[in-house]
């Protein structure tokens, strides 16, 4: 690991192999090991580059009330990094939001976009895990919570079949600022992209876990559909944490969707 200084920020990242740009950016529920099992695999033809966002892992926290906050954060640890115009970007769940505003705001700063497990917006019964996660984390901290994260993380039956996995997840988001975690859900909770997703230009994949209950395949689907020119991909078997629960899978839909011309 480690760290870009940004200002009066750290930002913890980690840069690995050789070949064309690629930035992978966590969930609201992960930090950036959980791209562990995927690296290995990307970074033989690609440079692969992870950051924590804000208040995850070594990353410092930071007052970020919104997406548009989080992208253009992003953008700036792009810049620090010195990565190419040519870089492409993926992003999981909450990274996969932050990643959409970065190609709503700065999309010619970067090249293809890929997105797993999100919607455009999230109807209202699904917002209200987010603003009651916010409101837990603000009076107990991270620990109250982190049974109900992992639920929305990952199907029973893997769970069941992983029980190293959740223990190892679990002490990962116990140790995220609780601050930027409930700004973070809020966030989530007010989202609504679907006046600016047909705005983007970028290439764009869009991938969904066909287990995911959090950003269910059929509303993940209507992402791809408001971007120009974008594809749409289920990854069969997983849920909203693909990275852990089908990387050959996630990794072999990313490399074909890179090696593609635009």
């Amino acid at each position: 690991m480690t760290t870009l200084k940004l200002g009066n920020l750290s930002v913890e990242y980690s840069q690995t192999g050789a070949g064309p740009d690629l930035l992978l950016v966590h969930s609201l529920l992960t930090e950036m090991t959980v791209f562990d099992r995927i690296v290995p695999a990307l970074a033989a033809s690609h440079r692969v580059t992870c950051v924590n966002l804000p208040g995850f892992g070594g990353s410092s926290p930071a007052v970020l009330h919104s997406l548009e906050d989080q992208a253009d954060h992003l953008a700036r640890v792009m810049a620090g990094l010195k990565l190419p115009a040519s870089t492409a970007v993926f992003g999981n769940g909450f990274g996969a939001f932050v990643c959409l505003q970065l190609a709503i705001r700065h999309g010619r700063k970067f090249g293809k976009l890929l997105v797993a497990d999100c919607v455009a917006a999230f109807p209202e019964p699904a917002r209200v895990p987010f603003r009651g996660m916010a409101a837990k984390v603000a009076v107990t901290g991270m620990t109250e919570v982190l049974d109900t994260a992992i639920g929305r993380m990952f199907p029973a039956a893997f769970q069941d079949a992983h029980p190293q996995v959740i223990v190892e997840r679990k002490a990962k988001l116990a140790a995220v600022d609780s601050s930027c975690f409930g700004r973070a859900c809020l966030a989530l909770a007010s989202m609504d992209l679907t006046h600016e997703l047909p705005t983007i230009r970028n290439h764009t994949l869009v991938l969904c876990g066909a287990l995911d209950q959090t950003t269910p395949p059929a509303l993940a689907e209507k992402v791809a559909q408001l971007i120009a020119g974008a594809r749409y991909q289920e990854i069969p078997d997983s849920g909203h944490c693909p990275m852990l629960e089908q990387s050959e899978a996630l990794v072999a839909s990313m490399l074909a969707f890179l090696k593609e011309t635009n």
